[in-house]
């Protein structure tokens, strides 16, 4: 699989260097543009609709996380290339599928690669297809615990769960129940039925997936309506649970 690319860089020999070492060890990657401000890499992105932006946080007249705010329904990959490790919460914040520090590691460069190519292999599969979860069974139950006692839930009632702080709160079709567990409790506990972790505050059952749409990082559409964003990182194990 080819991506088509474009660098986001003000400074000449860092983009050369990108260039050369994009050239030189990831062949997959074709770029279409480099620009070197915020107003140029808006309308070169706008006009070439890359797979793939590698996009340097700190330029003139901006920086990247406002170049991202116009472009609240992007379908492309956001790779961060970047000096300074302090903007890798806003990068996550942003859906960035990697994040990479100046000066540029070769193999940390491949991984990024590689793994965006993944990610679109899959979207590519998984398109124009029946899809079913890979795992469809989800006959059980599970406890949650209560100031007098416990509540049962049949698993496959669940639609999902989102974190709240030190609490989750556990979404049925119509009910939301809140239990003093932490999202990582339910991750563990529902680690057999088809339960994803898609972001770092919610858990999903992917039998409940109606829609995957891309952008960003993604979201899905669940049987009720609702749309949850799909974090960059937890892209690729999201779509690995079909088939």
């Amino acid at each position: 699989m080819t991506l088509s690319a474009i660098l986001v860089e003000d400074e000449v020999n860092s983009r050369e260097i990108l260039r050369n070492y994009l050239d030189k060890y990831c062949p997959a990657v074709h770029l279409v543009g480099e620009a070197g401000s915020i107003k140029e890499a808006d309308a070169l992105i706008r006009s070439k609709k890359p797979d793939l932006v590698f996009l340097d946080v700190e330029m003139p007249f901006g920086n990247a996380f406002d170049l991202l705010d116009q472009m609240p329904e992007r379908t492309f990959e956001t790779v961060f290339v970047t000096a300074y490790n302090e903007y890798a919460m806003d990068a996550l914040n942003n859906h960035a599928a990697y994040y990479l520090m100046k000066p540029i590691n070769i193999d940390e460069l491949i991984k990024a690669v590689e793994y965006v190519i993944q990610i679109r292999q899959k979207e590519v599969e998984l398109q124009d297809r029946i899809l079913k979860p890979k795992l469809n069974k989800v006959d059980g139950k599970i406890t949650l615990p209560q100031q007098d006692g416990f509540q049962v839930l049949n698993v496959a009632d669940i639609l999902y769960c989102k974190a709240d702080d030190n609490y989750t709160e556990i979404f049925l079709q119509n009910q939301k129940i809140l239990v003093s567990k932490t999202l990582k409790y339910f991750e563990e506990a529902l680690t057999d039925y088809t339960f994803a972790r898609i972001h770092k505050s919610y858990l999903v059952n992917v039998n409940e997936v109606q829609q995957y749409k891309r952008g960003k990082g993604g979201s899905v559409v669940l049987s009720n309506g609702q749309e949850i964003m799909v974090s960059a990182s937890k892209k690729k194990d999201l779509l690995s649970y079909f088939e």
